[in-house]
């Protein structure tokens, strides 16, 4: 489905945020909700209705602003995209001569902090199959993997790697293994494996989104 019509009548100004913000700053503010919710329920069970509640917003008015929820979420893949290539980009530019990779992998987990870009990029790539969006996955995958190669100078075993790690981490995400961390001994280790040093981020990030207990077990059995 291309468009999301508005299910509601009534005077064009109910159509209209009631706060007059500038248009670059509502935009920003659509995407972010908008990343949220297709984060949490997917391509298919996301609607504009959704995104315009979490907005704060009417739904008319998020048609107007993107005209269909297709065009909506490659908004929303770009800009996730975009986020990670800067937050890569800022690393890059640090002058601290530590190893390049950990720091490359804690400034992607710290994106958990914008609620949903991870999730989204994980749905994008399901959707390898739509013509649109699945053309815009692989641009952004291949544009990641250009900048580890070029930029980072990593070679391809090793970008491979990093790939491969950011795949399960988006993996870990989305079944929110989370969950199960202070309950299961298996979950903690590959959470522990996973995020190191970034897993009391992970679990705050998780508690906050969900309401529930995320937090580390207070006796785990382990050294």
């Amino acid at each position: 489905m291309k468009n999301v019509p508005g299910s509601a009548a009534g005077p064009a100004a109910s159509e209209q945020p009631t706060e007059r913000i500038p248009s670059a700053e509502r935009r920003e503010q659509i995407l972010r909700a908008a990343t949220a919710v297709f984060g949490e329920r997917g391509y298919a069970q996301a609607t504009t209705d959704r995104v315009a509640q979490a907005a704060g917003i009417s739904q008319p008015y998020v048609v107007r602003m993107f005209g269909s929820k297709e065009n909506l979420f490659l908004e929303v893949l770009d800009r996730a995209l975009g986020r990670i290539m800067e937050s890569f980009r800022a690393v890059l530019a640090d002058p601290d001569d530590s190893p390049v990779g950990p720091r490359l992998g804690r400034a992607y987990v710290n994106l958990i902090e914008d609620r949903g870009i991870l999730l989204c990029l994980l749905q994008a790539f399901m959707l390898g199959h739509d013509e649109t969006i699945g053309r815009k996955a692989r641009q952004g995958f291949l544009a990641i993997y250009r900048l580890l190669r070029d930029d980072v100078g990593l070679d391809a075993d090793d970008a491979r790697r990093f790939l491969a790690e950011g795949m399960l981490i988006n993996t870990l995400l989305a079944v929110r293994m989370t969950d199960d961390y202070a309950t299961d001994v298996c979950a903690q280790e590959i959470l522990e494996s996973a995020f190191s040093s970034k897993l009391d981020l992970v679990l705050d990030v998780a508690r906050r989104d969900s309401g529930a207990d995320a937090g580390r077990p207070a006796a785990s059995g382990r050294a």
